[in-house]
């Protein structure tokens, strides 16, 4: 008799009891297994003890704050990241993206929304990049490699199927979210983007705050360019967002995946 899978088990820290209590009910009618903590020092010993597949994390927690938290849980290995932040400073959304948070959600939210947003990043992890519509900036103009396709380009080497990516050999360590950014950057090289494009494209938003893809280019950087202060491989075009520079290696040259710049309307700068 073939067995059911086991449920995607989401581990949800906040030392509110009402929001913890609303935001399990909807991950749990959504499909979800749900463990609570209300605390640091709990949410690290729930993850001990079962890892999970993902952490909705509150960013103000007694004691222990959602940031020391995501980064011990970094420390133990990847797993994504959802912080709440009740807070209306951007930088301590910006920092927690910094340190690994795949994605937040400000305070108050919609429970609805959160789900979907889990949902997304699950989906992201599992299956790879999701394929652009036909009539969106990911159709790109010219050909690109297929989705399940391994890509070569200056030096990176990027299988979306294994979901793994290396520069020079030595294997990156990227977030969800990194990952998806550099798969796209990969499969569009010359084409200029907005930071509207990319939320769209990547993220799958149609609204959001812009600074999540200024921090995860950023992010991306200090991880692929031999000198992320003076970038050579992701730049940032002014007026208008970001373009992946990087001639296709022989065995992407024989595809004929090589694209050129398009112009495009004003933008945000980076």
């Amino acid at each position: 008799m073939q067995q059911n899978p086991s449920p995607t088990r989401v581990l949800v820290v906040d030392d509110d009891p009402t929001v913890a209590e609303v935001v399990a009910g909807y991950l749990g009618r959504a499909g979800f297994a749900v463990d609570r903590a209300a605390d640091g020092p709990g949410a690290l010993a729930r993850a001990a003890a079962r890892r999970p597949d993902l952490v909705v994390l509150d960013l103000m927690l007694p004691g222990m704050d959602g940031l020391e938290v995501c980064r011990a849980l970094r420390d133990k290995g990847p797993v994504p990241v959802i912080m709440l932040t009740a807070r209306g400073d951007e930088e301590d959304r910006i920092l927690g993206l910094e340190i690994g948070a795949d994605d937040y959600v400000t305070k108050p939210f919609s429970p609805r929304e959160l789900v979907l947003r889990v949902e997304s990043v699950l989906r992201r992890g599992r299956t790879g990049q999701r394929v652009p519509g036909a009539s969106g900036p990911g159709s790109g103009p010219g050909p690109g490699p297929g989705q399940g396709e391994v890509t070569h380009r200056a030096g990176i080497t990027l299988d979306p199927l294994a979901r793994r990516a290396a520069r020079d050999g030595r294997e990156l360590a990227l977030t969800v979210r990194e990952f998806d950014l550099l798969a796209f950057l990969l499969r569009h090289p010359g084409v200029a983007f907005t930071r509207e494009e990319l939320m769209r494209e990547v993220w799958g938003w149609d609204f959001g705050d812009l600074s999540t893809v200024t921090v995860h280019v950023r992010r991306l950087r200090g991880k692929v360019e031999d000198d992320p202060a003076a970038p050579r491989l992701i730049q940032t075009v002014w007026g208008i967002g970001y373009r992946f520079d990087a001639s296709p290696e022989p065995d992407d040259e024989a595809d004929g995946v090589g694209q050129r710049d398009r112009g495009r309307g004003a933008g945000s700068d980076a």
